[in-house]
């Protein structure tokens, strides 16, 4: 065990996990631990109103367990620090500021959230008055942390590499899109892998029936089990529809509900799991209520019936208006469902589109709508129905998804390119900065 100093007091740093590889360790401070939620969020689903300060004391913190303040043994001689999303915004920051020698990559998940406080957190989290500038931390009067990560960092990477182009334009770009336009060239984007084990219809223990290229038969078994699981009749022939996933404006569940009347009209069945806005959570309980024998709506999760869906489906619906990467559209080909998508983010380069060229090639895995519209919805939902009819056609969309690599492997190897190619311009400017002392 070690501890680091902070402008709150000192926080304990445990050695949870030995091995030959790397160590395990966990940063523990009573603003961490003692109260209930989530690391993010109360009771209530509200803000911790602390979390400045909690976020800024864990910065704090890997700053100086990353310049070797921690005096933990095999665990005090770290090559870069890797950060993700606003609440690490800070880390880089603190690291140039304080002209640390080790470098930072920068990862952001999801550029809606940007850990923004009233400036008076500069004083409550205590960080020095230089990074209160255009050129820190400020956006807008406000204390950003991402901003933080964003400006500082050695490099800079997005999910997706789409998404990191869409990150520099107004429409995605969240009031950030000036400056990562100034960062492009140190910004890249890698698409997040899967658990290609836990995703898996071949090894998949929550299953009814496992399944795989070769036994596609039992993919219908765990149609009939999602069925009866949500009430729904039993018809093999019926196309099943399934959508998990938050209920947000983000993920366009809106959308499904505003194409509804002439979805029901089709031969169709409806089963979505999720949770989210109180609003849209009454309206599709309300259309289930109303459509019994076509629709089935779970408000919560339920990790089990997440996995039945993606394997009991014939498509996974995901008309997101915006996303960073996105994992579900991943896991529905790996089930041999092929997803029905917008054109956005890491949608775009994980789905390869229905058309006459990926049919005639046998590429094709999915369904891209033509633009962010229920009437687009609708007619891809259409388009996807009038090839399932074709059997031998669906068979070969639904093999081919399920025969792509979504593993982390390529998504790892890309991040080690990055990580040596980083570690090695730090080393460079390190023995250039030295060189210059000497002649000096």
């Amino acid at each position: 065990m070690g501890h680091c100093r902070t402008e709150h007091g000192y926080v304990l740093i445990h050695r949870i996990k030995k091995s030959a590889d790397f160590p395990v360790l966990l940063i523990d401070h009573p603003r961490f631990s003692e109260r209930k939620g989530s690391p993010y969020l109360d009771e209530t689903g509200s803000m911790w109103p602390d979390n400045d300060i909690r976020f800024g004391l864990f910065a704090q913190a890997i700053v100086g367990l990353a310049q070797g303040e921690a005096q933990i043994p095999d665990a005090h001689a770290f090559d870069l620090v890797h950060c993700n999303d606003w609440q690490t915004g800070l880390v880089p920051a603190l690291l140039k500021q304080q002209g640390a020698d080790v470098p930072s990559v920068f990862t952001i998940h999801n550029l809606a959230y940007q850990g923004l406080f009233p400036w008076q957190a500069m004083d409550r989290v205590g960080l020095p008055d230089e990074l209160w500038s255009m050129h820190g931390l400020e956006f807008h009067e406000q204390v950003s942390f991402i901003k933080g990560g964003i400006f500082f960092a050695d490099r800079v990477t997005t999910v997706s590499p789409r998404y990191a182009q869409e990150i520099q334009t107004k429409a995605f770009g969240c009031g950030m899109e000036g400056l990562l336009s100034y960062r492009s060239p140190d910004l890249s984007g890698i698409v997040n892998g899967i658990d290609d084990r836990e995703w898996n219809p071949r090894y998949d223990k929550l299953l009814p029936f496992r399944y795989g290229v070769s036994s596609l038969s039992k993919k219908a078994i765990n149609k009939r089990f999602l069925q009866n699981r949500m009430s729904l009749p039993v018809e093999d022939d019926i196309f099943l529809l399934g959508l998990v996933g938050r209920l947000a404006h983000q993920k366009g569940v809106d959308m499904v509900l505003d194409v509804l009347p002439e979805l029901m009209e089709m031969p169709v069945q409806l089963v979505l799991v999720g949770s989210g806005d109180a609003a849209l959570s009454k309206q599709l309980e309300a259309a289930a209520e109303k459509y019994p024998q076509q629709m089935a709506v779970y408000i919560g999760y339920d990790e089990e019936l997440a996995h039945w869906v993606e394997a009991g489906s014939d498509v996974f619906l995901m008309p997101s208006r915006f996303e960073p990467c996105g994992l579900n559209q991943m896991y529905s080909q790996a089930y041999g469902t092929p997803p029905i998508v917008t054109p956005t983010g890491g949608l775009v380069d994980t789905v390869i589109g229905v058309s006459e060229t990926t049919l005639e090639e046998k590429t094709a895995t999915g369904f891209f709508m033509k633009d962010q519209t229920p009437l687009e919805l609708l007619a891809s939902i259409k388009e996807a129905l009038e090839l399932y009819r074709d059997l031998e056609q669906w068979q070969k969309l639904m093999k081919q998804g399920m025969s792509r690599d979504f593993s982390w492997t390529q998504s790892a190897a890309e991040y080690l390119h990055l990580y040596q190619d980083v570690v090695a311009h730090a080393q460079a400017r390190a023995l250039g900065a030295k060189a210059l002392e000497i002649a000096n």
